[in-house]
């Protein structure tokens, strides 16, 4: 039975140097040997050889980026309000030596960092300002810790405030002044849109009254235009008339032509006087007709005279 279990113990014994002797790092890992409590090297991913028993990894980083939260705290703005902040900061180990030797807990350093930066940015900005000026509190505080983490083999590549918190009373107090806001924008926006409408309205009435003149006035043109080629059609009617009359005179027998229609005319229009009055008149001397007759003649007498 003895002798059984020497072997064994051998074979666990060889495993157990074999393990100790053997170390694999992960990609993007960094591995701290020392030798004898002292730093020896950087063992990087992949397979390395070290010498048990003397040789011990002392520390383990990984080189990608991290996120770590940054708990909530109070801050205390300019104008004396009270405001709980929280954030994520993202790092990086650039080097591992130095993140092993340089600071006994980057992670602590670095959040206790974040905190301070943020109270002291936080008292110089007023409530408002806070939730409007978050990029330049990243930045602040990205640069803050990126100083102070240079010895340390940390690369801070970004803050990022996550929550601004005031007091419930002034979240009342805000929602109060956001609903004004809103109300007195909705009441700006429908007094704009009705004094849009009116002018709308008075435009398109303008326009209604110009063309309404317009056409007025292309109406009367027109009738001024008919008018007057009624009244030169008249006239070329009447001086054909006359000419034709005139010539007509002047032919044979045309004197006794217009003898005959003076004649006929004056009896019509003394016809027509004693039809439209109940007193029936009657001339005092026959002979009117025949003198008129004769007046008549004399003057076309003169006017055939004067032509010639």
């Amino acid at each position: 039975m003895p002798g059984f279990i020497i072997p064994v113990l051998l074979i666990v014994l060889a495993i157990s140097v074999l393990s100790s002797t053997i170390k694999i790092v992960p990609t993007k890992s960094a591995f701290i040997l020392e030798r004898l409590g002292k730093y020896r090297s950087s063992l990087q991913a992949g397979l390395n050889i070290i010498i048990p028993f003397v040789d011990r990894i002392a520390y383990k980083h990984t080189l990608k980026e991290q996120a770590m939260d940054v708990a909530s705290q109070m801050c205390i703005t300019r104008d004396n309000i009270t405001v709980e902040v929280d954030g994520v900061l993202y790092f990086q180990v650039i080097d591992p030596v130095k993140a092993s030797y340089g600071i006994d807990d980057y992670r602590f350093a670095s959040i206790q960092i974040a905190q301070t930066t943020m109270r002291s940015i936080i008292g110089k900005m007023e409530l408002d300002k806070t939730f409007e000026e978050r990029e330049m509190i990243n930045s602040n505080i990205v640069d803050a810790i990126d100083k102070a983490s240079d010895p340390w083999g940390v690369k801070v590549t970004r803050y990022e405030v996550r929550n601004i918190t005031p007091p419930q009373s002034i979240k009342d107090a805000m929602e109060k002044q956001m609903r004004a806001e809103r109300e007195k924008r909705a009441v700006i926006a429908e007094s704009e849109g009705e004094r849009a409408s009116r002018i709308n309205v008075a435009e398109g009435e303008k326009q209604e009254l110009i063309a309404k003149s317009e056409g007025e006035m292309q109406r009367k043109i027109n009738e001024a235009k008919g008018k007057a080629a009624e009244i030169e059609s008249i006239a070329l009617a009447t001086a054909s008339g006359i000419k034709a009359i005139a010539e007509s005179i002047g032919n044979a027998n045309g004197q006794d032509a217009v003898n005959l229609r003076i004649a006929e005319q004056y009896i019509g229009e003394f016809g027509k006087l004693a039809k439209n009055n109940n007193t029936m008149i009657i001339p005092s001397n026959m002979a009117d007709i025949s003198s008129i007759i004769a007046t008549a003649t004399k003057v076309i007498d003169q006017s055939k005279s004067k032509k010639a």
